[in-house]
């Protein structure tokens, strides 16, 4: 039995990168994951195959975010991913961790490249949160994934940064207001993470840069972050809620 054995998860973004590492690791645990995806049906597919191949259960489904009606068009594909899988209904773990990155400095972003990272980032897990609560079961456990910018400064990502700290605040808030429920809210904060969206790691100068940052010389993996996620999900984590927890390898730790 694992620690999430009976329970069902939804990790947004979750057939890729760090979503697919989360999506194994919950899977691993016992839970049902519904890996949600945005476009890419081949990389959802491959992440269930690879949950299944490994003895766990999951069901990839689809939804755009950062569209008019995306929450209403991502729980009805939930709502009859789970029927379909027959499974019941309800929810226990949600992972916000599909998002969109925006690397341009102030002075090159524009409105549409502004309200696009907001909609994606912003407003799509906080209505995917709102119209999520009434089928998020008591004791349940919603995991933002946050990022390191939000306490290291990095200009050319500004736009892009006050989108996590959105998430940082709607994380606290939120903690507060569903206690009562047994419900945790937390953010998991990624710094340097070698995924398909940083393709500059593949240069060596590159990557010993961003490796050497970190208090353990090295670049993060996305398995290093699942692994934060699995422990706030998990009953282990039950007394943590409203917190950022820092999971960059101690990233600018010092001077």
């Amino acid at each position: 039995m694992g620690t999430l054995t009976g329970r069902t998860a939804l990790v947004t973004g979750g057939s890729r990168g760090i979503g697919r590492s989360i999506s194994l690791r919950l899977a691993r645990d016992g839970a049902l994951v519904a890996v949600h995806y945005g476009h890419d049906a081949t990389a959802a597919k491959e992440t269930v195959g690879l949950i299944e191949a490994a003895g766990g259960k999951a069901f990839a489904f689809q939804a755009e975010l950062g569209v008019s009606g995306d929450a209403v068009a991502l729980w009805e594909a939930f709502d009859a991913g789970l029927a379909g899988y027959g499974a019941g209904p309800g929810l226990d773990i949600l992972v916000n961790n599909a998002g969109v990155t925006l690397p341009k400095p102030i002075a090159a972003v524009t409105e549409e490249d502004y309200d696009r990272v907001f909609a994606v980032n912003v407003k799509a897990p906080f209505f995917v949160i709102q119209q999520g609560l009434g089928r998020l079961r008591d004791g349940g456990r919603i995991v933002n994934i946050s990022s390191a910018v939000t306490r290291i400064a990095i200009p050319h990502i500004s736009a892009y940064s006050m989108t996590k700290g959105a998430i940082d605040t709607l994380t606290l808030a939120l903690a507060k207001e569903l206690g009562p429920r047994g419900i945790t809210v937390n953010s998991v904060a990624p710094g340097f993470v070698d995924t398909e969206i940083n393709p500059t790691l593949k240069d060596p100068k590159v990557r010993a840069m961003y490796a050497a940052v970190s208090a353990f010389n090295r670049v993060g993996e996305p398995a290093d972050i699942a692994d934060v996620v699995a422990f706030v999900a998990s009953d282990d984590a039950r007394w943590v809620t409203g917190q950022y927890l820092d999971a960059t390898g101690g990233a600018h730790l010092g001077l």
